[in-house]
């Protein structure tokens, strides 16, 4: 058994002590001095507590957030010291990725590799939407009216924005929720998930010491149905930016009604791959494991319903067992584990519930993966695991598992597939695996959801829109999208007669 990769120095001391949110430039504690306790998912040990904010320190948070772009230096800060301030946080994260690498591992439990990955993404968006605050821009309308007027727009920011982040991927998600509403002068409370606080803490002292303003990017942790719920109720927030569950963001659109606030929404999925029998075989077999597998199938994303045209399909399933094999599940900590454990209790009670509904329905519940039963016993792990003889009416092919499981279901026809890839509430993301170039175009058009992904899966980037159709959400993350999700149009019209 490998050796398990020794604590940092540094998370080791930022761990000893109770940590703080961040408000109006200054670490501050819950005024009701409640705390609560975050777990390390892998032993289910206690890491350090954080503040659980009540109404009251949302309110204070949006007071902070509000008097920063109303009357603070931020609405008169130039675009280009606004990307100064961004490339310096992206600066400081790669000064400690290491630290802030294992801290992700350490909330999350996600392996020491796909933390990294995580931590470097954070940097690439900061970097991406530095590029962007001397490009926003209006335009110069052509004049259609009688007399001398001149038309033109003008692209502001919103205000306030209250951002809710899930636990999945906190780093990158943090700054996904900083750095597109930053670059267009917005200001920003941030909730942290519950289940992963720490990053965003830690991020909190790399904005503080970037040199941001103060109340520019405050930084709160709490729990949903009070801080959350508080934030999207807040009549001093001008938009909602949320990612979690479907049900969570119904809940988020009509608390965000009370002052119509603007809302955009990344919410779940039930993403269809699909293996045609002419497809790269071992490709297929590795992008369909990738799909659904990676961060244990804590992936909004995640290909969870497996599509294999009739032809290939019980060697496919088979096959994909048998390459699940080499997923050691495990300890983030040990070099060894490709899979961690799921973030809480009460994600790995769901998981399991689905895999014992799945047998309930009538389909074969197979198991793959690897690993030391006694470090497993010691956390919230789940093996990766197919579920053969599925059909698209069941439970597990229509609702979110939000775990390494993934259903199989035959298929004959183009047509077919479609029809059953787009049977379901979601549209979020699908996969495609075939060497038909015409095929896979007519697929991903036909294909009801925000990103379809040919020969590959999970692929996202700073630059590239990100979002779903149907119950997936509104709006988009990412790209050119988000600078839209951050700005208002404002139209001039000045006569020159």
């Amino acid at each position: 058994m490998a050796t398990m990769t020794a604590l940092n120095s540094k998370v080791a001391e930022f761990t000893a002590t109770p940590k703080q949110m961040f408000i109006d430039g200054k670490f501050v504690d819950a005024l009701s001095g409640k705390r609560f306790t975050t777990y390390n998912p892998a032993t289910g040990e206690a890491i350090t507590s954080v503040p659980e904010a009540g109404k009251e320190d949302v309110d204070l948070a949006v007071q902070a957030a509000r008097k920063a772009f109303d009357g603070g230096p931020w609405p008169k800060t130039k675009p280009a010291e606004r990307s100064r301030l961004l490339h310096k946080l992206a600066d400081l994260i790669e000064e400690n990725i290491e630290e802030l690498t294992q801290m992700e591992t350490l909330d999350n439990g996600i392996p020491l590799e796909g933390a990294k990955n995580f931590v470097m993404a954070s940097v690439g968006h900061l970097r991406y939407y530095a590029g962007w605050p001397s490009i926003i821009k209006g335009d110069t309308v052509p004049n259609n009216i009688p007399g001398e007027l001149f038309n033109y727009t003008r692209r502001e920011p919103i205000g306030v924005c209250g951002q809710i982040i899930p636990w999945n991927s906190p780093i990158v998600n943090a700054v996904m929720k900083i750095a597109a509403p930053v670059a267009c002068g917005n200001t920003v409370v941030l909730k942290t998930a519950e289940q992963t606080p720490l990053s965003g803490v830690r991020l909190a002292e790399l904005i503080q010491e970037a040199g941001f303003p103060d109340g520019v990017i405050n930084i709160i942790s709490g729990f949903g149905t009070i801080a959350g719920a508080a934030l999207t109720e807040h009549l001093g927030v001008d938009k909602i930016a949320f990612t979690g569950s479907t049900e969570v963001g119904k809940q988020v659109m009509r608390s965000s009604a009370v002052n119509v606030k603007k809302v955009s929404l990344e919410l779940g999925g039930k993403s269809a791959n699909i293996i045609f029998a002419d497809a790269d075989y071992d490709q297929a077999i590795a992008n369909a494991a990738n799909a659904i597998f990676w961060n244990s199938g804590q992936v909004c994303c995640a290909g969870s319903r497996l599509f294999v045209e009739k032809k290939i399909y019980d060697r496919f399933v088979s096959d994909l067992v048998e390459y699940s094999k080499n997923y050691r599940v495990g300890n983030g900590f040990n070099p060894e584990s490709v899979l961690g454990p799921l973030v809480s209790k009460d994600q790995l009670e769901r998981v399991n519930r689905y895999r014992d509904l799945a047998k309930q329905e009538g389909s074969e519940v197979l198991e793959g993966g690897s690993g030391d039963e006694k470090e497993l016993s010691a956390g919230y792990f789940v093996k990766p695991t197919v579920l053969a003889n599925v059909n698209n009416d069941m439970c597990v092919a229509q609702e979110e598992i939000f775990g390494p499981v993934v259903g199989a279901l035959p298929f004959e026809t183009v047509d077919e597939v479609v029809d059953l890839a787009n049977q379901t509430q979601y549209g979020l993301g699908g996969g495609v695996c075939t060497t038909d170039v015409r095929k896979a175009h007519r697929v991903a058009h036909a294909m009801r959801t925000g990103n379809v992904w040919v020969n590959t899966y999970n692929v996202i980037d700073a630059t590239s829109p990100f979002g779903g159709y149907k119950q997936s959400g509104i709006g988009r993350e990412n790209g050119s999208a988000a600078i839209d999700m951050y700005t208002e149009i404002k139209n001039v019209w000045v006569n020159l007669d």
